[in-house]
Parts: C-alpha cells; structure tokens; sequence
C-alpha cells in the first residue's frame, strides 16, 4: 500500500487587512508571495463568473470549472470521485476544478442515490460521455472560429490547438460551444490515457470539514427557522393515548407543541429548550404487541426447524446429496439486531408554505423521498424542492427518510420553517435496525468432497435480497439450495451497511472453514478448488467470477505472507463477492493474556479501475474496521418493545486501541469500476473468527463475538 502524506494551504491569505471606504487601503501579506516575487495571488475559483455548459459542467472565461457532483455524499467519496470522471474525459487539470454538491434533478441527473455502492458503477459511462461530450463541443467551437475542420484539432488541459499551432481555452469559445448541437459519436479515452482517473486526490471537501465550515444537515440554519425534537413511542407497539405538555410549555424558548399521530413534538427556539421541552412532556401509551429479543430468539430457531420454506435457488438434488453422504455437517448462525450510529444523528429541514415546499438535510434517497412528501402533504412533485448536504454517515439509515416526512409534516402543520434533529438516544431508540437473522447451514461429504450445500434464512421482516442465492458458492457445488423466511415485527428494520452479506459471509466462510479442517485441506485450496468450477459457466444467473475472485485471493496470500508468518501470531482467511467487487481479507492475531488482539488485517479487492486510489483504501480500511468491530462487540436487543440500550454508555463500540492495521491492495485491471462503500465489510467477520480459531481452537457462531470470548472460556 502506497503512503501518503498530504500538505493542504488554504487558498485564503495568512494576513489581510482591508479598510472599505473612498480611497480605501488593502494591507496584505500572503505565503506565496513570500516566498516568490513574481507570484500570483490564487485565483479564487468560486468567485469567479462562471458560463452554464450543462447540467454537470460550468466553466469560466478563465478556464476554470465548476462539476456539479450528482449523488447524496454519505463519506464514500463519490462527491470527488464523481467529477474527477468528468475532468479526465473534459481533459481539464484538476487544480481548476472546483466541485458542488448538485441537488434533486430528476430531468438532468439518473439515480441520485447513495446506496448498493452503485453510485460510480453505474455512472461511470454517462459521466464520462458528458465529459467527453464537452470537450469535443468546445473543439467544435474552436473550429469554428478557425475556420478549420474539427479533426485537425485536439485538446489537453483546457487548451484547445490546430494544425497551424493556434491555441484557444476553453474559455475562450465556452460561450459559442454551449449553443452548439450536441454531438453523437463521441471518443472515450483509453485507460492508459487516463492523467486524472487512477491518481490519488484529497477530498474535495476536506479544508471545510476540518474547519467546522457548513456542510452537513446539522449546520443547516435560515432565519425564523424551529427547531424540532420529536417524543416518539418509547416502546415499538405503543400507541398514544394523551399528553400533558402544560410543564414543556413553561421552559424559555418552546414556542409550540404539535401532536402527529403518535408522536408530539415541541417546536423552540434551540436544539437545547427543543430537547429540554420533550422530557419534560408527560405521555400515556397504551401498549399492543411488544417483543422482546428472547422471543425473538425462539421463533427464528422454529422458522429454521420448518421443512418448508421459500426456495431461492435450487440447484440438482440436495436430498439425493444427503442422504448419500460419508457425513453431514450443520452448524447455526446468530446475529443480532443493530442500529446504525451514524456520527451525526438524524436531522432535516423543512419549510412547507402554500406554494412551496423546501427540503434540505443529509438524504440517500432524495428523489423517494420528495415523492413521499408529495403524497403526504398531497402537493404535486414539481412544487417541491430538495436541496442535499453532506452527511455524517448513512450506513443505510438515511435511505428511509422517514424523519425528513416528519419535518415536512411537522412544519405543513406548524406553518413554520422547521429543522427537526435528534438526539442520541433518538437516534439509537427510534431507529431503523439491522435485522436479527439466523442462518443454518448444511454440507453433505463424500468421498472427500463437497457434494451438497443447503443454506436456511430466518430473520426478522424481510430475507435477503434476490441476488445473494447466486453468489458463491453457489455453481461451484452440483447439489445447492437457499431457502428463506421472516417473521414480521413491528420494529422497524432496514438494509444495514452490506445488507444481508454482513453477517451471511461470516456465517459461510466460517463455515468453509470447518468444512476444510474436516477434509484436512488447506482452507484456501478448498475455496480455490472451488472456483474452478465456475470459471466457465454458462450459468447466465451466476454473480460472481471465479477468475476474479481467485486473483484477489492470490494477491492477500502473497501480501499476507499466508502461511509463513512468524511463530505466535495466528492467521484467518476470508473472501466474499458482494456489490459487484471482489474481495479477501487475512487477518493476524495474537494472544495476550490468551486473549485475541487483532493486529492486521490484509486486504485485496478486485473493484475494477480505481478511481481515487485515497478515497478507494478509505473505503475499505473503513469497511473492515465497521465489520470487525460489529462482529467483536456491537450487540443490541428489546425487552417488550422497548430498546436496551439508549446511547455509548451502555451500547459497545471498537474502539481505537483495538483498531488493527489495514493493508489495502487492488487488482490491476481494465474493467468498469465497481462498488467499495460495503464490499470490505462482509468478510472481516469471517477472518477474524477463523484467525481466533487458529489461536484458540474455538469455533464461534453468534455475534458479537465478545459474549463467547470471556477470558475464563479461552482458557479453559
């Protein structure tokens, strides 16, 4: 892995002194032109007038440009990976670039979403087509005022020159270009012309989030704006019956109380009086069906005890397989529910008026949600406009916007602006979770080999998304079979970073694991045998590659030293296609006190071209941190309805001492790019939990790991 170190100087003087009166002074001292007489005072990119190009694009009579990034910016980077697609094929230097977060356009921009780690996949050809587009439109111009033919012109750095060695910017024809017809039949740049694409580049945001400067949902401010703090059930199954708001009326700065449904909130004039005035309200629920996480427990382990349940994929005969085989072996898998956590908690803004109505706050799904709050204020999609911030995370919460329908709400009732925020423990309690689920699964031997393999899903409202039946191992084993059901509850769930894949692939490759030590295989030689199987597969519904998988294993075998690493210390292996990359993770641990510490972890993915190799090895050393420290710790549960825990008091997290090195290599390809925002979380899990049973001789089946890891059960 490639180190870097980044020295980032703000474009600002060190010094500036300004009297504003007729005659005015300017007293200044600037770095640059401390250093070097004939500097030039940076050009402040965004105080420059810029001309409208289209919908992505604007670019200056100076040459510079601004790219409007499309997609919600959750901290996967695609707010600079996006429109560094768009410079390379624009064929414009990145230092005069400057990039904005574009907002709901549903006629110029597709899939606005943050979500499925699909936001580069599946821009990554109209991206740069709408770079290239422009690039041969302002050489069409140029030509034009030349009066030559286009195809003896050419491009490169925002200069456009002829045959006859003239030279025009882009600035200098941006006006008479963007009247021109849009051409058809446009080049693409070859990857190994790629100048911008492939090198690392800071975020485009980063000057701003380490100096506090306005950018997420929380900073959002407008004048005469309320704040909003929302008393939600405090049990899933409550209803309300009646309130007494008479004490919140009396704290300084509440200025109204509004009942929605089950939920009241207290409209003031700070975040503080907003949450002050909510506990000091006095509630009464009446209670209908409230669950508990030991109940849950049993009726998960009664739905993987049904014969029948919904088939997913079926491959040949599992019965035939079992019934013939030298041995059968079946192990259970638990994981409990988890909330999310998102640094910054849920908040939104809204201002519904007669005409009008304005969101703005941090959304994955903007275009769903305006939709939604269309139909609930019953106003028509046009007359709705959603600006989006940069968020403190999503991990999948911010998909649901149900708390953006609450401010709208709020505010339609209200008949003021409104910005409603949560608190820790709102975020934790009224949540969106990480549903429990339970997997059971099932290998038939014969003859040393793996002739069946049947996998059952019981998770609580709604089973795993209709592609994962197709990745591995499914094609490489003759006799194959998923089933699945739910039991539907009324606390609500949702896709949780890597839905599904973030606790199936500790489950399988936990489970491959044993299935080696049981044919006395070496556990990588078991997955690479296999791989071959499907490597040519007519099977159209496969989702994986097998060559692409067995290269990304051959490259953490080679980067982990698999195998040969220095006595006391204990390896586990893991690999897992999720989100269209492929991925394998090592994991070193030691003991101490015969406890495990996870020291390393080395990491290959197969994601296709990478874009911004920074934010790629960020998105993976984040997704095997995440993964690791949920698998560890991270345990949630209900006692009648209810959440038991409300804030990081009580709810454990990984902490930084615990944090391992993360090691982060790419296979080098040519292919499309694929996702990175979720695909390096699943098999962390996995690793972990066969590198402890290197150590330890100690299978482990539920998480958080951590509950079958008390020092008294390790050693003895």
């Amino acid at each position: 892995m490639k180190s870097q170190k980044h020295i980032n100087f703000s474009r600002r003087n060190f010094l500036k002194t300004s009297v504003l009166a007729s005659g005015g002074m300017l007293i200044g001292f600037n770095f640059l032109t401390a250093c070097k007489a004939d500097a030039k005072m940076p050009v402040a990119i965004e105080n420059l007038n810029f001309n409208d190009f289209n919908a992505y694009i604007k670019i200056s009579d100076e040459g510079y440009v601004t790219i409007f990034s499309p997609n919600p910016e959750i901290g996967q980077g695609v707010k600079t990976s996006m429109p560094m697609i768009i410079a390379e094929e624009l064929d414009v230097e990145w230092n005069k670039v400057s990039v904005v977060q574009g907002n709901l356009d549903t006629k110029n921009f597709t899939r606005q979403v943050a979500g499925g780690s699909q936001s580069i996949r599946s821009s990554w050809t109209v991206l740069r087509q709408t770079g290239a587009t422009a690039k041969q439109m302002l050489i069409n111009a140029a030509a034009l005022k030349w009066n030559v033919d286009a195809t003896t012109c050419k491009a490169k750095k925002g200069i456009i020159t002829n045959a006859n060695g003239d030279k025009l910017g882009y600035g200098d024809v941006v006006k008479e270009a963007a009247l021109l017809e849009v051409p058809e039949n446009i080049k693409l740049k070859k990857t190994k012309e790629f100048t911008i694409i492939g090198k690392d580049a800071t975020n485009v945001d980063i000057d701003k989030i380490i100096t506090g400067k306005s950018l997420f949902g929380l900073d959002y401010k407008k004048d005469n704006m309320m704040i909003a703090s929302v008393l939600r059930p405090p049990a899933f199954g409550q209803k309300l019956i009646s309130f007494d708001d008479s004490n919140t009326k009396a704290i300084s700065g509440v200025k109204e109380v509004i009942q929605f449904g089950d939920k009241i909130a207290v409209l003031a004039s700070s975040t503080w009086a907003a949450m002050k005035g909510k506990k000091a309200l006095q509630a009464k629920w009446k209670d209908k069906k409230l669950e508990s996480t030991e109940n849950h427990d049993k009726i998960l382990n009664k739905i993987l005890n049904q014969k029948k349940l919904k088939v997913r994929r079926e491959d040949g005969n599992i019965k035939k397989a079992f019934a013939t085989a030298d041995k059968v072996i079946e192990r259970t898998y638990h994981a409990p529910f988890l909330p999310h956590n998102c640094m910054e908690p849920m908040n939104f803004y809204a201002n519904v008026t007669d005409t009008k109505v304005h969101l703005v706050g941090p959304i994955q799904t903007p275009e769903w949600t305006v939709n939604r709050v269309a139909k609930l204020l019953q106003r028509k999609v046009e007359t709705i406009q959603c600006d989006m911030t940069r968020m403190g995370g999503g991990f999948g919460r911010r998909l649901y916007g149900d708390f953006a329908l609450e401010a709208a709400e709020i505010s339609s009732v209200a008949k003021k602006p409104v910005k409603v925020v949560y608190s820790r423990e709102d975020d934790m309690t009224a949540g969106r979770y990480k549903p429990s689920v339970k997997y059971k699964i099932a290998a038939s031997l014969k003859d040393g080999k793996i002739t069946g393999y049947h996998l059952k899903e019981a998770a609580i409202n709604g089973n795993m998304y209709g592609l994962i039946p197709n990745f591995f191992p499914a094609g490489c084993i003759p006799n194959y079979k998923v089933e699945t059901s739910n039991y539907k509850s009324n606390i609500t769930t949702g896709a949780w970073r890597a839905p599904y894949t973030n606790f199936l692939a500790f489950a399988e490759q936990s489970f491959f694991d044993e299935l080696a030590t049981e044919l006395n295989k070496d556990v990588i030689e078991l997955r690479l045998e296999l791989l071959q199987k499907v490597k040519n597969t007519t099977d159209e519904s496969i989702e994986y590659s097998g060559q692409r998988m067995e290269d990304a294993i051959a490259l953490v075998k080679e980067k982990a030293n698999w195998g040969k690493v220095t006595s006391g210390v204990y390896q586990g292996f893991a690999a897992y296609y999720s989100h269209n990359t492929h991925v394998a993770e090592i994991a070193d641990i030691v003991l101490k006190d015969g406890f495990p510490e996870i020291k390393k972890v080395t990491v290959a993915a197969d994601c296709g071209i990478v874009v911004n190799p920074t934010g790629a090895i960020n998105q993976i050393q984040g997704g095997v941190l995440d993964g690791i420290g949920h698998a560890m710790y991270a345990d949630f549960s209900f006692k009648e309805g209810k959440p038991v825990h409300k804030n990081f008091d009580t709810y454990r997290l990984i902490r930084m001492q615990e944090t391992p090195k993360v090691e982060v290599h790419f296979v080098e390809n040519n292919l499309s790019p694929s996702g990175l925002g979720e695909p390096g979380l699943p098999p962390a899990g996995g690793a972990v939990a066969n590198a402890i049973y290197a150590a330890l001789g100690k299978r482990l089946y539920k998480q958080p790991f951590i509950n079958g890891l008390k020092k008294s059960n390790v050693l003895g």
